[in-house]
Formats: C-alpha cells, structure tokens, sequence
C-alpha cells in the first residue's frame, strides 16, 4: 500500500513516520534544502501489511518563486513516474503542526489533494505538537472550525504527539498514539478504499499547470525554461519534454 504524507517543513512528518513504524526510520534533516515535491521512501509494516510511505515536502509558503516552480517540474515528474510503478496512491497523510492553520496549509491541501490526486484519494490529517493538551482531542474540537475555514475537509483525523523517550504520562501514550494513527492509516487503506488515481504525463502537465496558479502576477513559464529540466534532469527525448512544455504553458480552458 502507498502512502503520500506531506506537509510544511517542521511539522513532524519524520516523527509521524517513526511513530507509525515504532521505531527509527526516518531522520529529520534541519538543513537539507526544501524543494516543493521533493521526497524520500520508508518502508513501514503493521497489521499484517508493508506500506511504502512517501515523505514529501510541501510548500513553505502560500505561493511560489519561479525557480521552486522549475525545481518542481523535475520532482512532480518523478514522483509521478514513481507512484505509477507503485499501481498508485492509497492514502494522502496531511501532517500538520498545532497552531500553524494558515493560507500555506490551504495551498498545500491544493497542490496534493486537488491537483496531484484530483480528489481522487481519501485524504486524513495527523496533527502533531500537542504534548501541552491534557487531552489531544481537546485541541481538535476547539480548532476543526479552523480547517473548514480554509476549506480543507478530510475523511479522518488523529491527534498525536510524535515525541518518543518522554516520561511519564506521555510513554504509555505514544503507543496508544501510536495504535491511533495506525488505525486511521488501515481504516481508509483497505482494498474497497482503491481509488481510480491515474498517474501519467496527462496528470503531470494538470499539475503543472494548476501549480502556475500559485505563481506571483505577471510571471510566465518560458518553454526554453521547462524544456531543459525534462531532457537533461528527468531523461525525457527532446521531442516529448517540448510537446509537455507547450501543453503546460497553454491556459487552461
């Protein structure tokens, strides 16, 4: 089964992913350069079942420079390629830190949910950084008005502290935290779940126009940008990346 988590910078996708594996898997990069699209693999297995998670990095801010654009064609086109070997998305894992509801969640919710799974696949939110609420579940019926707010529904929820090694109280509630997120992970993974997600180079120049949304005014893809990043970073001929580029610069109609 595959797993698509994302979610800004600092909100605890690596510790989410630790949780849910109960044990490290991931490590958390303070430096790394953040590229929009941008992924790493783990490979989890509970219940009976492997999941190959898919830790991407979403947008830091609500709209994007053209250079995280043109950083984004080469990773949107491989995480395509790559999910299509898979057979495909099974789940959205939205990772989101407590108190950082803003329009870049908004955008982020967007480019994964609506233009790279075009509403296709279940999508669930794990809200993380909530080892000060005596119960988790306090924060979620406070602040769910926040989401609808920024029009962002999901099918599922889990309140989760991703903090591991923490006394008291908090050690026996890890792994119930950790059985909380797992649940969620099988509830809307299951086989009945399989949603019609098509990968493709259709699905790519979607994305990729749909992304230009985000752009600042006045800012215009230029083909002689995009055709580089296709044949010299993702190994595409010279005649497809120059019909992709052509599709991607047209306005959608």
């Amino acid at each position: 089964k595959t797993i698509v988590l994302f979610g800004e910078k600092g909100a605890g996708k690596s510790s989410l992913v630790n949780l849910m594996a109960d044990k490290e898997v991931a490590h958390t990069c303070p430096d790394m350069q953040c590229c929009t699209m941008q992924w790493k693999e783990h490979t989890i297995n509970f219940g009976g079942d492997s999941y190959m998670v898919f830790d991407t990095i979403g947008l830091a801010e609500p709209q994007l420079k053209m250079n995280e654009y043109l950083e984004s064609v080469e990773n949107a086109y491989r995480l395509i390629k790559e999910l299509d070997t898979r057979g495909g998305i099974d789940l959205l894992l939205f990772c989101v830190r407590a108190g950082r509801v803003n329009t870049t969640l908004q955008s982020n919710y967007r480019l994964f949910h609506e233009f790279l799974c075009e509403k296709k696949v279940p999508i669930v939110l794990a809200i993380t950084n909530l080892e000060r609420e005596k119960r988790m579940e306090d924060w979620w019926e406070r602040n769910h008005g926040i989401f609808e707010k920024y029009q962002i529904q999901v099918a599922g929820h889990a309140c989760v502290t991703a903090a591991n090694g923490l006394d008291g109280r908090h050690r026996d509630l890890y792994e119930e935290l950790r059985d909380t997120i797992r649940k969620l992970v099988q509830q809307f993974t299951t086989d009945e779940q399989k949603q019609a997600w098509i990968g493709g180079n259709n699905l790519f120049v979607s994305l990729m126009r749909k992304l230009k949304e985000l752009l600042p005014e006045g800012q215009h893809v230029r083909k002689k940008d995009l055709v580089p990043r296709l044949t010299k970073r993702c190994g595409v001929s010279l005649d497809v990346a120059k019909q992709l580029a052509n599709m991607i610069r047209q306005d959608i109609g």
